[in-house]
């Protein structure tokens, strides 16, 4: 299991908001079945590698085909092999260390 962070800037639009764009892309993702979390900043996706990979190349290539001229898509995977990996863990333990 892995987490990947998804993060659009279309470019060559005729507005500064881009929250459409984060609209299809989670579209894409609940499509896809996948858990996720929206930020202000991106979208934290949970899955295994290559259905994350395969889900960054639908929201990057649905970005284009919805009328971007130019996006740039910036992804970061967090992938661990030794034990299981999710969004709520990592978030649990942040909150537990902090108290």
């Amino acid at each position: 299991m892995a987490l990947m962070e998804i993060s659009l800037i279309p470019i060559g639009t005729n507005s500064a908001s881009f929250s459409s764009s984060v609209v299809n892309a989670v579209r894409i993702i609940e499509e896809k079945g996948l858990k996720y979390q929206v930020t202000p900043t991106n979208t934290i996706i949970e899955g295994d590698l290559d259905q994350l990979l395969d889900t960054a190349k639908a929201i990057h290539r649905n970005a284009i085909s919805n009328g971007v001229d130019r996006i740039v898509t910036n992804i970061s995977i967090d992938e661990r092999v030794d034990k299981q990996l999710s969004i709520e863990q990592q978030v649990d333990i942040v909150q537990q260390s902090l108290q």
